[in-house]
């Protein structure tokens, strides 16, 4: 692919929770244009150095809704033109976008039967922004298990980041600068390892300098160094100061992305920016590994851990009052023949509740948001009660 064995990956994650940035725009304006500033920073980078760098970015199918929303482009009008921000993402060949959940859901702490259309969602309107589908899958919160791989594969995916810290790979050698093949139930997914180490670091003023020094040095010790190398780093794209620094010199973009890619336009940089699909299309994941169940939070040590989320009693209460609606659901869905017109569009509505209700922020905040998060059960437990008073007895006919 080039000259060295060093290639590096870069991601982005791009969420807001339902309804966030109309909130923002209308109680911190100030917060609102420098978040909507690196949604519209990382497109025109990105077409800056179309024929240099890589960037795979990852948006939430609830942050693209607001983006899509009229009454959002309006509020943000004057700041950032939203269409056109949309159609440079269009236009830049070099993105790689990688899906997730519709809702950012923290998919092992959900039930499975709602996995598929999480996935079916945030692919359906990331081809309606953007034109083209995801080739790979975030797990939000970096959250995964291996039961996930058949339902990402059925969704169509052929790649999924995880965190590095949770493989295991068949021969034993910790090497997270390689992808593998992960499998559950004889189907197989290509997984890349993210270096959790160097995520942290593009989180905050991240040196060009160091981090290509870094990335030689952590290759050099790494226990296949003549191989083809894959630094894989991942980081929130609109959190931090780093991120939403308005004087763009000083922040991610401007100290940086663009003095790496200045350096690669010379011929001075060490390590190669490459897209995902196409560093695996060259080099075909064979070693086999097991993901440990487990998110960012958790230590390699620890196994799984979802404190952030399922802590406390409220937050595991809040979840299992999801499961139980999402259990409703399905009972009425496999009836839903015998209800009548109502009754459908009332089991659409707690559908969208419950979907609504899995976004991870609503737990991860401890407990200050889980109203948030009760909000939508309400309306779910009432639409779902009329859906249910709306079965006919079963031999009833239509």
């Amino acid at each position: 692919m080039t000259g060295t064995n060093l290639h590096h990956a870069l991601g982005l994650h791009m969420h807001q929770p339902p309804g966030n940035l109309r909130l923002l725009i209308e109680s911190s304006p100030g917060e609102a244009e420098q978040i909507i500033r690196c949604y519209e920073r990382a497109a025109r980078y990105a077409l800056q150095y179309g024929d240099l760098g890589y960037l795979h970015l990852g948006f939430s199918g609830i942050l693209l809704e607001q983006l899509l929303d009229a009454a959002v482009v309006d509020a943000y009008r004057n700041i950032v033109d939203i269409p056109k921000m949309l159609a440079l993402y269009r236009e830049a060949t070099n993105v790689e976008f990688v899906g997730m959940g519709y809702y950012h859901p923290v998919f092992p702490l959900i039930p499975k039967a709602d996995w598929e259309e999480q996935l079916a969602r945030g692919r359906f309107i990331m081809e309606q922004a953007f034109g083209r589908a995801p080739r790979g899958f975030w797990p939000p919160e970096m959250a995964f298990c291996m039961e996930m791989i058949p339902t990402l594969v059925k969704a169509g995916y052929a790649y999924a980041v995880v965190e590095g810290v949770h493989v295991r790979p068949q021969d034993g050698l910790n090497d997270i600068y390689r992808p593998y093949l992960a499998c559950h139930d004889g189907v197989c997914i290509a997984v890349v390892p993210r270096d959790r180490e160097l995520s942290n670091a593009q989180q905050s003023e991240l040196d060009p300098d160091w981090f290509a020094t870094e990335s030689r040095r952590r290759a050099e010790r790494s226990p296949r160094p003549a191989d083809p190398r894959l630094i894989t780093t991942w980081s929130d794209g609109e959190n931090t100061r780093w991120f939403r620094q308005t004087r763009e010199e000083r922040g991610f973009f401007g100290r940086f992305y663009a003095p790496s890619m200045e350096r690669a336009r010379s011929g001075g940089l060490a390590v190669a920016s490459v897209a995902l699909s196409d560093y695996l299309e060259a080099n075909p994941p064979v070693s086999h590994a097991r993901v440990q169940t487990g998110s960012w939070s958790a230590t390699s040590r620890s196994g799984y851990e979802f404190s952030r989320w399922a802590g406390s009693e409220a937050q595991r209460k809040a979840a299992g009052v999801v499961r139980d609606l999402s259990r409703r659901y399905w009972s009425v869905k496999r009836r839903q023949e015998a209800l009548g017109e109502e009754g459908r569009q009332a089991l659409a509505r707690a559908r969208a509740s419950i979907l609504e209700a899995q976004t991870s922020c609503f737990l991860f905040w401890g407990e200050a948001w889980i109203p948030h998060l009760y909000k939508r059960t309400v309306s779910a437990d009432r639409d779902l009660a009329q859906a249910e008073g709306d079965l006919r007895p079963s031999g009833e006919g239509a």
